[in-house]
C-alpha cells in the first residue's frame, strides 16, 4: 500500500477529487493540501462546459459536484501556502522538467510539487507521470486510480 511507509504527505489535486473512492490505506494518516490545490478546486465550477455541450441538467449537476468538493475541502483543510521556499523550489522543479525533455506547462502541478519540496513532504498522486524528472527533488508516491471512480470526476 502506498501510504504505509509515509506517516504524512501532500495530496495532489487529483487525489483530493478522487479521495472518496481511494482506499485510506493507500494514503498517509496525516494528509495536507496546498493553496494551489484550493485554487484549482475554486476554478473547477467555472470550468464546467456549457449546456450547449451537455444536457442542461448535467451542467448544473457537474457544477454542484465541484462546489461540493470545494466546500468539503475548505472545511476540512487549512492549506499550506505557496511561500518563499516553494517559490525558490519552483526554479529547481522547472529545471527538472526541462531536463527530462518536457516543457514546464502545467504551472499548478509544478507549484504543488514545489510546496512538497519546501515542506519536505512526499507528494501523493494518481498522475505520477506529471512529475517525471523530479525524483531527485521530491518523493512522488503513485496511488492507483480507483476503478470505482467516474472516468472524469470533476476534472
Amino acid at each position: 500500500m502506498a501510504g504505509e511507509s509515509y506517516p504524512q504527505g501532500l495530496l495532489d489535486t487529483n487525489i483530493v477529487i478522487l479521495r472518496k473512492w481511494i482506499d485510506p490505506a493507500d494514503l498517509p494518516s496525516a494528509v495536507a493540501i496546498c493553496a494551489i490545490t484550493l485554487a484549482e478546486l475554486s476554478a473547477g465550477p467555472h470550468e464546467v462546459r456549457p449546456a450547449s455541450e451537455l444536457q442542461e441538467f448535467e451542467e448544473h449537476a457537474e457544477r454542484a459536484r465541484r462546489l461540493d468538493v470545494l466546500q468539503r475541502v475548505e472545511h476540512e483543510f487549512d492549506p499550506i501556502p505557496f511561500g518563499v521556499e516553494a517559490a525558490r523550489a519552483y526554479g529547481q522543479v522547472a529545471a527538472g522538467i526541462i531536463g527530462a525533455g518536457r516543457k514546464p506547462r502545467r504551472a499548478a502541478d509544478l507549484m504543488i510539487a514545489s510546496v512538497a519540496i519546501a515542506e519536505d513532504l512526499p507528494l501523493f498522486t494518481t498522475n505520477p507521470a506529471d512529475f517525471a524528472g523530479l525524483g531527485h527533488l521530491l518523493t512522488v508516491v503513485a496511488v492507483t486510480r480507483p476503478s470505482a471512480a467516474p472516468a472524469h470526476p470533476l476534472t
